[in-house]
């Protein structure tokens, strides 16, 4: 890419900004493991066990399975001398190829190699393992291992243009699966239908758009109806095989990715006939949301969110339908739930009382959920912070829209 490409990202600068931290760190080798680390650096995705190793100077150097190699290189802004491959043969296994390489990068008087460690409620966070660390100890003796994760995650807080644009168009993307869905379910067009076909009709769409994956690791395209959409904290709701049916809530998460940038928008229906209180609950949640949209600006905390958005429910008498939280932190592939830096009352987890700064690029992501009436609604969207507003990346219509 050229630097007037709207998707342009100078990674050798977000290299060289990795290692002027280094240096006031006193780390001379970095060890990045983390899929959210990988994707920043190499602008590549990396689905197997993958290692980028960053030195004091000059490039780095990327490790995956050796069946990878090729394409991950080929993928990258890294040329074939800086991406290499681990096998399970004499030298080669991962722990004694990299730890090798990392000698030969370190000054005989020194060895601090900064690591990715800590834990996560995401599954493939890619935080080194304690057999890893084990294992690098005891090949890199004399070094010391230092916990540097932060690093990247500093970084990458505030987003770039190129970043935002990826995003606005995997946002974009995601819109085109929606007005499919919305397309097959008029007229009758729901009936028969499954949830898993609903995804199917969707990732088809956004495949034809330009999408390279449904990326959430979540099941693909989420796609719920019925008691399934009311289910608490449903988070998670891989499309099932269950048919969608008249008088039922229908929840449909999209997922895309474009250059590694994400979209992820949950629209909502009502298969009719609706009856006054499911409306009453639809009415309950797109005025929320609504709220919400407008609320978001750099300077507040999830903490003054929740607490103006908790008490606006109240008011209106549904706050015990409503998760009460409001967002997941967002950047390339992988770098999935946490927002800001690890520097809250619960470690690894958001700290409530981070200020969003200008340029945070996070999921507005908002749920509620009556079990009892078998109904819920979800609702994301990437949403970019400004100094007296968000900025929604996803343009589908606020609405849950009657399906007569």
């Amino acid at each position: 890419m050229t630097t007037d490409d709207p998707y342009f990202i100078d990674f050798p600068a977000r290299i060289r900004a990795i290692q002027s931290a280094m240096a006031k760190e006193g780390i001379d080798v970095y060890l990045g493991s983390r899929l959210r680390t990988l994707s920043w650096t190499l602008d590549a995705f990396a689905p197997w066990r993958s290692f980028v190793v960053i030195p004091a100077e000059g490039l780095p150097t990327a490790f995956t399975f050796v069946i990878d190699a090729a394409r991950l290189e080929d993928d990258s802004w890294l040329d074939e001398d800086h991406v290499m491959g681990f096998a399970p043969m004499g030298g080669q296994d991962q722990i004694e190829l990299i730890a090798d390489f990392i000698k030969e990068q370190l000054p005989p008087e020194k060895g601090r190699v900064g690591i990715e460690s800590g834990m996560s409620n995401y599954l493939p966070e890619g935080n080194l393992t304690h057999y890893e660390y084990e294992r690098y100890a005891e090949a890199l003796p004399g070094c010391e291992l230092v916990n540097a994760h932060t690093i990247v995650d500093r970084l990458a807080t505030i987003k770039d243009e190129g970043t935002i644009n990826r995003f606005r168009e995997a946002s974009r993307i995601v819109d085109i699966g929606h007005q499919a869905v919305l397309d097959a379910l008029r007229g009758g067009g729901w009936k028969g239908k499954t949830e898993t076909e609903i995804a199917g009709l969707a990732a088809h769409a956004m495949r034809k758009a330009g999408s390279e994956w449904e990326w959430s690791f979540t099941g693909g395209n989420e796609i719920a109806s019925g008691y399934r959409t009311g289910l608490v904290g449903g988070a998670c709701t891989p499309a099932s095989r269950r048919e969608l049916k008249a008088g039922e809530p229908l929840m449909v998460d999209l997922h895309a990715m474009f250059k590694l940038g994400l979209g992820d928008h949950a629209h909502n229906y009502l298969i009719g006939p609706a009856t006054d209180r499911q409306r009453w609950h639809a009415n309950n949640f797109t005025d929320i949301v609504d709220l919400t949209l407008e609320t978001y600006r750099a300077g507040i905390t999830p903490s003054d969110l929740a607490e103006q958005m908790i008490g606006f429910a109240d008011e209106r008498g549904f706050a015990d339908y409503m998760v009460p939280g409001f967002e997941h932190g967002i950047g390339l592939m992988g770098d999935e739930w946490r927002i800001g830096l690890n520097d809250g009352p619960f470690p690894y987890w958001t700290n409530p009382e981070h200020e969003y700064l200008c340029g945070e690029l996070i999921i507005c992501a908002m749920q509620y959920a009556c079990p009892d009436e078998d109904i819920g609604f979800r609702y994301e969207n990437p949403i970019v912070l400004h100094e007296d507003r968000c900025e929604p990346l996803s343009k589908f219509p606020l609405s849950i829209d009657e399906i007569t």
